[in-house]
């Protein structure tokens, strides 16, 4: 098992981060790259512009989209991309998970094919590799490894979508004990339509949900037609239909009853590169949003040159660099846990599962930041062209339709905020997490009498300011979370407006200190990039000089602020009223009090770099 490129420090709590700030080199970034994972990147994006883009249109089309996939994933599988999960003993590469993040953001300027890439690499072959027995891996890996053999998961039916465990199919065992009779439909199952492989779960006599790995020459299994989709047309998504499909006994993966193991462990390594590979859309858009901007003229010049494109190159930017910090902090956090472990360990897959399931919450984060920045930059990228981008001849129309699908997949966006909060409050309860017995004390200050609040101070140094707002912020989510907790007991899963409402904070200041934490880690190494050009020192805090990494943390800070501000003030109505509403509204401004930045003149510099570059510019 390959490991990251710099220490990051190990022993971190998933969720912590509301309670303690972290240092900048305690934090893995895009910067720490090694060369190995790099070279990885640059494979995977040639990959994708030279095989897999010139042949969307084919793709799209039915006729050749099966042939096609399997040409694809056969060929990423001759260059070592679909190999890189699985274990070396059975002709995997078996590399850290930080190059399988790398892999997963570089498919992402097709989101047809990171579909296709992600429903065989990610959720359909890791059940196998994280809960299959010996045989079972010896079986199938070797030419999953390869794409020789294809995988997909099967999991949603037509009434439980994002409610996995409220699942219809069922599998009875047959009188001689040597198969299960498997009767059900599962729906929207990505490279459904020419998988061999599938991970798919029932519920053993109507109760025992469990997942069963089913191939698909089993007698009883067929393949329904292809779904007509908004988006992602060129990849395969289709119903399974199982009437008393004979499945082995032996096909069994895990135990029986215990399937939800597998389908949420494996979802959260899912939501995990699927943020990754939205933020590499992003940066795709980014760059085909530049290039546009200054070969279209108006007025005499290159739309580049307006105020209001540019303020949407640099929001677009922003959003696609914290999404980036968000991404492989996380997957930083899970190498961490892996550090000194052997690869060929008979409980290699039960640590891997213990570290994504400790940065669950994280995971969520990097989810549904990822894709709604991508849904944001998806937007802006079709304005930007104009009724050029409503053409289907152009490339952002087809990104357009594509990215909706990604609040939806992996679990919505809804669920997942609703399961930020739920998986914050379950560790406190458990006293793996003191966020309840801090935001108890935080609560006892506030209504003592004697009660002094203090407010965020600017320090001295780089991101000072910015730096003493995210310590405010924590605070001001565990106000609320607080209030919520005190008011509402056993009656909170009811109040999902208020979880929304916390989950967003929670989700802001994770952004935020992933941003700012990235810019100053870089700032310390003296990238280039960050300290030179006609930028160096301009709204860089009190003293210390900065770039364009610290004025895309200030934005992100700053606004993100903003935005959970309005959360709380929103949440807390909701919550208290009369005098001790006004008190706590009264202690969220003296935790967020800040004087204004002039973002526009920071938007109008990232931007600038942008254009310049004609790329996403870091």
């Amino acid at each position: 098992m390959g490991s990251a490129s710099t220490p990051i420090a190990a022993g971190f709590k998933g969720g912590s981060f509301l309670i303690a700030s972290r240092r900048p080199e305690e934090v893995f970034t895009p910067e720490d790259l090694n060369d190995q994972q790099r070279m990885i990147a640059r494979t995977t994006i040639e990959f994708i512009q030279k095989e897999v883009l010139p042949r969307v249109a084919d793709l799209e089309d039915h006729s050749q989209q099966h042939r096609l996939c399997r040409e694809l994933l056969r060929r990423a599988g001759e260059l070592g991309l679909t190999a890189v999960d699985v274990p070396a003993a059975y002709g995997g590469l078996e590399l850290d998970k930080i190059t399988s993040l790398v892999v997963a953001e570089a498919t992402g300027a097709d989101a047809s094919f990171t579909a296709t890439m992600g429903g065989h690499v990610t959720i359909g072959t890791l059940p196998l590799v994280y809960f299959g027995t010996e045989e079972q891996k010896a079986r199938y890996l070797p030419r999953l490894a390869t794409a020789e053999m294809i995988a997909a998961y099967s999991l949603s039916e037509a009434t439980s979508a994002s409610d996995a465990l409220n699942c219809h199919t069922k599998a009875t065992l047959s009188p001689e004990g040597t198969h299960y009779l498997v009767n059900g439909t599962k729906m929207w199952t990505t490279n459904g339509g020419f998988a061999d492989l599938f991970t798919l779960f029932a519920k053993v006599d109507g109760e025992k949900f469990t997942a069963f790995l089913v191939e698909r020459s089993t007698p009883g299994l067929s393949v329904g037609a292809e779904e007509k989709k908004m988006g992602i047309r060129g990849s395969s998504t289709t119903p399974v239909i199982l009437e008393d499909a004979r499945v082995p006994v032996e096909n069994v993966l895990g135990e029986v009853g215990k399937g939800h193991l597998i389908a949420f462990n494996i979802l959260n390594i899912g939501r995990l590169k699927l943020g990754a590979s939205a933020i590499g859309a992003c940066k795709a858009l980014v760059r085909e949003s530049v290039r546009w901007a200054k070969e279209r003229v108006a007025f005499g010049k290159p739309i580049a040159d307006f105020g209001l494109i540019r303020e949407k190159l640099g929001e677009m930017t922003v959003r696609t660099y914290i999404g980036e910090s968000i991404t492989y902090r996380t997957a930083g956090l899970i190498e961490s846990l892996l550090e000194g472990g052997k690869a060929n360990s008979v409980d290699a897959s039960a640590r891997i599962l213990r570290a994504i399931q400790e940065y669950a919450v994280e995971c969520s984060i990097a989810k549904v930041f990822g894709v709604e920045a991508m849904d944001y930059v998806t937007d802006q990228a079709v304005q930007i062209h104009g009724g050029y981008g409503y053409s289907a001849e152009y490339y952002v129309e087809r990104a357009y339709r594509d990215s909706r699908i990604n609040r939806i997949f992996e679990g919505t966006d809804e669920i997942n905020r609703l399961l930020i909060v739920d998986m914050l409050l379950k560790r406190s309860l458990k006293g793996e997490l003191p966020l309840i017995s801090e935001a108890q004390k935080l609560m006892d200050d506030i209504l003592s009498p004697q009660a002094s609040v203090s407010e965020a101070k600017a320090e001295d140094s780089a991101l000072g300011t910015e730096t003493g707002l995210i310590e405010g912020a924590r605070k001001a989510v565990l106000l609320v979370a607080g209030s919520a907790v005190r008011k509402y007991g056993k009656g909170l899963p009811e109040e999902q407006e208020v979880i929304g409402a916390v989950s967003n904070m929670v989700i802001e200041v994770y952004a935020m200190e992933s941003g700012l934490l990235r810019a100053l880690k870089d700032l310390g190494r003296g990238d280039g990039s960050l300290n030179s050009g006609p930028n160096r020192g301009r709204n860089s805090g009190r003293n210390g000089e900065c770039g364009v990494a610290c004025e895309v943390a200030q934005i992100a800070v700053h606004e993100g602020i903003d935005r959970l501000e309005i959360e709380a003030r929103r949440a807390l109505a909701r919550i208290e009223e009369g005098d001790t509403l006004r008190v706590q509204l009264s202690v969220l401004r003296r935790f967020l009090k800040r004087s204004p930045v002039d973002v526009i003149e920071l938007k109008r510099r990232v931007a600038e770099r942008a254009v310049r570059l004609e790329r996403y510019p870091f």
